[in-house]
């Protein structure tokens, strides 16, 4: 490419979709640039996203001993471990250290393939050209492909503002100087619940308040009932079909949030986390002087290739809407790089996994049922419970199950849907069946490793294998 910009590539934004896209257009030769606005590279995925949330969860476990074995069996027969709740100092100890380790591998993956990292913040003049504003002045920099990378921010809540103490948002998670004796969740999409179920492992009071009926109404219905049912055990309480009018800080002391809803009831609770949505981090970009514009939730749109309506702007990763997972994040950000490029990307995955990282957590591919009904497709269920697994057994995991859909006729694989323990890496093996066309038949053949919790397909394969039969 004639070297009449300074770059070929611009990434604006270093989480996955903008550091895999700097990563495959450098694969093909080309002259890189990627500018993130945070000190470290990585983007909402590293800071405050993905890694220490995931982090900060593996933390809870930790020190709940959800998954020490040997303490459960002692506790049931009479032996108590003792120990207290930690603080949120000693959670957030761990991530702390994940997070600097994983900013410095992107570092270096972005330094061994000759990426250029600029640091600031990315603004249009013009649509090939970059004003770039950091504590060093402002630079220009120019590119014959742009990348919008730029992710999400948390939706502001009503009223009042994010504090750190008593109104939070999970971008302030990980800055918390203390954990609450009551804690309301307004909104209970993916973040929401993540966090609501990690609150209550720590034995903090959770009620979780969201104006819809169904949560999560795109995965399969019965593992979203379960994980609910798993979370009321744990003494989550939900309001749902309740939208928040309001917030309100009482002066206290202490200080608390009390909560108009729209139905006229007050909730009252030390700390609020807001999480109802996202909206795309656009707003300094100015996106006019590139002939571009977000739609009203700050996202963009753009087509089969990722290019926006300015053909050599392309747009990957939360900014464009769902599925908004770091995991296909990066996929897009690839993908986008090799189209700039004109690069062979070969078939399109038609299906990718879904994992979301409550306590429990739970996973899927392919589609569910209700999505199978929709479509009027026959399918038979195959089901496994962890209570029947020596794995689960040996993990103290009781309520976990996994669930297969086959097609009635011809056994093929239509989806895999499960929760419990380690369901976000079982999930991978109906994946690669799924993507290769394979079906009832695979599993009912095949030996795994005993004991694992991968024994859960075996068996959930003989068990639809038995009601088809009938």
């Amino acid at each position: 490419m004639p070297a009449t910009y300074d770059f070929d590539l611009v990434c604006i934004g270093s989480g996955p979709a903008g550091q895999r896209a700097a990563i495959q257009a450098a694969k093909l030769g080309r002259r890189i640039a990627v500018v993130e606005k945070r000190q470290r590279p990585g983007g909402n995925c590293l800071e405050p996203g993905t890694i220490p949330s995931k982090t900060f969860r593996e933390a809870v476990l930790s020190f709940s001993r959800q998954r020490d074995c040997a303490g459960t069996y002692w506790a049931a027969h009479g032996v108590s471990h003792g120990g207290s709740r930690p603080t949120a100092v000693q959670l957030l100890e761990r991530v702390i250290g994940v997070v600097k380790r994983e900013a410095q591998i992107v570092e270096d993956q972005l330094w061994r393939n000759d990426i250029k990292l600029i640091a600031g913040h990315a603004s249009f003049k013009d649509p090939h050209t970059l004003e770039i504003e950091s504590e060093e002045g402002t630079r220009t920099v120019t590119a014959a492909y742009i990348l919008i990378a730029v992710g999400t921010v948390p939706t502001p809540p009503p009223g009042v503002s994010v504090d750190r103490d008593v109104v939070i948002t999970s971008d302030e998670i990980m800055h918390l100087r203390y954990l609450p004796r009551r804690l309301a969740v307004v909104g209970g999409g993916i973040i929401g619940l993540e966090y609501a179920s990690m609150f209550a492992v720590l034995e903090i009071d959770v009620i979780v308040i969201d104006k819809r009926e169904r949560l999560l109404d795109f995965l399969d219905y019965e593992i979203v009932d379960e994980l609910i049912h798993q979370m009321r055990n744990r003494e989550v309480t939900f309001r749902l079909g309740e939208a928040v009018e309001h917030l309100e800080i009482s002066t206290g002391p202490p200080r608390q949030v009390i909560m108009h809803l729209e139905s006229g009831k007050r909730i009252i609770s030390d700390m609020v986390l807001f999480s109802a949505g996202r909206i795309g981090a656009t707003d300094r970009l100015n996106l006019a002087a590139a002939g571009l514009a977000a739609d009203k939730r700050g996202r963009l749109k753009v087509d089969a290739q990722f290019r926006t309506a300015v053909p050599h702007i392309f747009a990957a990763g939360d900014v464009i809407g769902y599925p908004s997972l770091a995991a296909t994040s990066a996929e897009q950000g690839r993908l986008a790089a090799c189209y700039a490029f004109g690069a062979d990307v070969g078939p399109r995955v038609e299906h990718f996994p879904i994992g979301i990282y409550t306590i429990p957590e739970i996973s899927m591919v392919g589609a569910p049922e209700h999505e199978l009904t929709e479509r009027k497709i026959p399918y038979e269920t195959g089901v496994a419970r962890y209570k029947e697994i020596a794995r689960g057994q040996i993990l103290g995991d009781d309520s976990g199950l996994l669930k297969m859909l086959v097609h009635r006729d011809d056994h093929s694989l239509l989806g895999v849907h499960a929760i419990g323990t380690g369901a976000t890496e079982l999930i991978h093996i109906g994946q690669a069946v799924l993507a290769l066309g394979g079906g009832l038949e695979y599993f009912l053949t095949t030996v795994f490793n005993y004991p694992t919790l991968a024994e859960c397909y075996k068996v959930a394969a003989l068990n639809a294998f038995n009601k088809l039969a009938q």
